[in-house]
């Protein structure tokens, strides 16, 4: 196991945990088109990025059908990583007019995000080689 996927696995999984111990300050850049309530969605994220933080960590000969659980989790960190984007969006929205270094730290997370894409990426195509 890479470096890499171990540091993905752990960020995911502080993270995730997060989500439950201050959901509060999560829900509040939840968008408002979400059904179901901010602390809903706050509690899905958290226990999706513990799920696929947890699987980075599998084993490689651990498998559904064919296809590496591994494979599966790295898939799925960039899926997660691209349908969060829409909360970081309202967050660089929602602290335009906070103080700084508030609207400098909301505005960095937007380039920053493909960043993320880029790691399960490459994490992606580390595994299927």
């Amino acid at each position: 196991m890479t470096l890499a996927t171990r540091a993905l696995a752990a960020m995911l999984l502080i993270a995730g945990i997060a989500h439950f111990i201050s959901p509060k300050s999560l829900d509040a850049i939840v968008p408002a088109f979400l059904p179901g309530g901010p602390r809903l969605w706050t509690y899905l994220s958290g226990a999706a990025e513990i799920a696929i933080g947890l699987a980075l960590l599998a084993p490689l000969s651990m498998k559904i059908g064919t296809v590496s659980i591994r494979l599966l989790a790295a898939y799925s960190a960039l899926f997660l990583f691209i349908a969060v984007y829409p909360a970081n969006i309202k967050m660089a929205i929602d602290w335009r007019d906070r103080p700084m270094p508030y609207p400098l730290i909301a505005f960095a997370r937007l380039p920053l995000q493909f960043g993320l894409f880029y790691w399960a990426w490459s994490i992606i195509k580390a595994l299927k080689r």
